[in-house]
């Protein structure tokens, strides 16, 4: 596993991470508890030490499957992230405000059954409180050492300027994957320029970029991938399938799975610190993990760089 300073922060963190939104139950279809966590303690196994996860994946439920998965571990070697400013309930919706956050930082501390939050997020913008007002509640929050470093999720360049203005900020979590690559233009140069740890979700473009799919998955009871994830739409799905048809062979030349190659185009490019891939059994827990075993060469990149321009 090869790990990397995340940001400023003193954490280093495995450039292939675990995400757990999948294991909140109501997005990405049926999931078994048992086979989550088994997953979460296989990827720790196998040198991962980053797992993220947030109070709205499952209302709380995905933070008490991560809390299982790590009881009984050693904390130290273990940097958990989770995220603040949704809200559900009287109130639903965005609230990142210095009123509500030591609160939700307190249900998410004994959600997940820890002392500390190694990396604490704001999911999403709240526009109506001042990033300054958001920021100076986590850092009395780290003061108080409830939360070790602070970072954003989905924040725009100006937001994020304004939170690293009003305190230490370690890290953005944006979407970023062969899918999606709207960051490039203006969030990975300001993050690499202002040392801001990026990790990115969507890192398989929710599955699409496994080679798994030869159909989009349909939108039904828990599983509403297609609903978030643009590339699933009918007009774009035939790119999808042609950019993974030459990750194939590049994987094939290597022998390794279709994944690898999306992930560690990921985790390659500059500015980057992680890759967070989600998981729901040991299986993609250590092939996910393997993929930090070995790096694409400069002609693969060309290569996925030369495809992407031709598809897209």
């Amino acid at each position: 596993m090869r790990y990397k300073k995340l940001g400023g922060s003193d954490l280093n963190v495995s450039v292939v991470g675990v995400g757990t939104w999948a294991m909140g139950g109501d997005f990405w279809g049926k999931i078994e508890d048992d086979s989550c966590i088994a997953a979460i303690q296989a990827a720790l196994d196998n040198g991962v030490n980053l797992i993220d996860t947030a109070p709205i994946y499952g209302k709380g439920y995905s933070e008490e499957i991560v809390g299982k998965a790590i009881k009984g571990r050693d904390r130290s070697k273990i940097i958990v992230a989770t995220k603040c400013g949704i809200v559900w309930g009287e109130k639903s919706g965005r609230d990142a405000s210095a009123k509500t956050l030591p609160g939700q930082i307190d249900a998410s501390l004994k959600r997940l059954g820890v002392d500390y939050i190694d990396l604490m997020q704001i999911h999403w913008p709240d526009t109506d409180t001042p990033i300054a007002e958001s920021v100076g509640a986590l850092e009395d929050l780290r003061k108080a050492g409830k939360i070790r470093h602070f970072g954003v999720s989905n924040f725009s360049v100006p937001q994020l300027q304004e939170a690293m203005d009003a305190g230490a900020l370690a890290s953005t979590q944006p979407q970023y994957s062969l899918l999606e690559r709207a960051i490039e233009k203006d969030i990975l140069p300001f993050c690499a320029e202002n040392n801001i740890g990026v990790l990115s979700y969507g890192s398989l473009g929710a599955g699409a970029l496994t080679g798994k799919f030869t159909e989009p998955p349909q939108s039904e009871g828990t599983e509403k991938r297609s609903n978030f994830y643009s590339f699933f739409a009918p007009e774009v799905w035939p790119k999808v399938l042609a950019l993974v048809d030459v990750l194939r062979g590049i994987a094939d030349e290597r022998q390794k799975p279709v994944a690898h190659v999306a992930i560690n185009w990921v985790a390659q490019q500059t500015g980057v610190t992680t890759a967070l891939v989600g998981i729901k059994n040991i299986e993609q827990a250590q092939m996910n993990a393997s993929a930090a075993t070995w790096e694409l060469s400069a002609e693969e990149l060309g290569i996925i760089a030369d495809a992407y321009a031709r598809i897209f």
